[in-house]
C-alpha cells in the first residue's frame, strides 16, 4: 500500500552554462509529491500518516522554500554572499522563520540563515529529486518522488 503527500516550495535558481532563458536568475513554484510504501497499520489505518510524511520532509526541505539555489561554481555566489554581508542579512534576521535542519552533503549545502542552498549539480527537477531523496531516504520508505516546477517535471521510482 502507498501513502503520499505534497509539499510546495517557492525558490529561485538559474542553469549555469545553459544557452536558453533558464541561464537567467528566475523563480518557480515547485510541487514535490512523496509516495511512501508499507503495510497499513491496523490501529490507525495508515501506511504512514500524511502529516508525518510532510513534517519529516519539511524539516529538511524548508531550506529550499523562498530560497536561492545556486551551483557551487556559479560566479554569482560570492557576490550574493558579499551583498548579504553588506546588508547585514548574511547571518540571518529575526524575520527569517524558514530554517530547516542542517544540510551539508556531497550533493548540497544549505545556509538557512540567509535562505541559500549551494548545489553540486544544476537544479533541474531530476537533480532536485535526487537531492531530496538523499535527504529523506533514511527517514521513510520512499517508493516514488515527483517534482514539478513550472511546466517541467520529473518522476523517479525507488
Amino acid at each position: 500500500m502507498v501513502s503520499f503527500t505534497n509539499l510546495g516550495i517557492e525558490y529561485s535558481h538559474r542553469f549555469l552554462g545553459y544557452a536558453g532563458e533558464a541561464q537567467y536568475l528566475h523563480g518557480h513554484h515547485g510541487e514535490l509529491t512523496i509516495e511512501v510504501e508499507g503495510e497499513v497499520n491496523p490501529v490507525n489505518g495508515f501506511v504512514k500518516p500524511c502529516n508525518n510524511i510532510k513534517r519529516i520532509a519539511w524539516d529538511y526541505l524548508q531550506n529550499f522554500d523562498h530560497a536561492l539555489i545556486l551551483q557551487e561554481e556559479d560566479p554569482l555566489l560570492p557576490e550574493i554572499l558579499k551583498v548579504y554581508e553588506q546588508q547585514g542579512i548574511r547571518s540571518g534576521t529575526e524575520t527569517n522563520k524558514t530554517k530547516g535542519l542542517p544540510i551539508d552533503t556531497d550533493l548540497a549545502r544549505a545556509y538557512p540563515e540567509c535562505r541559500l542552498v549551494v548545489v553540486k549539480k544544476v537544479a533541474t527537477c531530476e537533480n532536485l529529486i535526487d537531492l531530496f531523496y538523499s535527504l529523506l531516504k533514511d527517514k521513510m520508505s520512499i517508493k516514488k518522488m515527483t517534482f514539478t516546477s513550472g511546466m517541467n517535471g520529473a518522476i523517479r521510482y525507488f
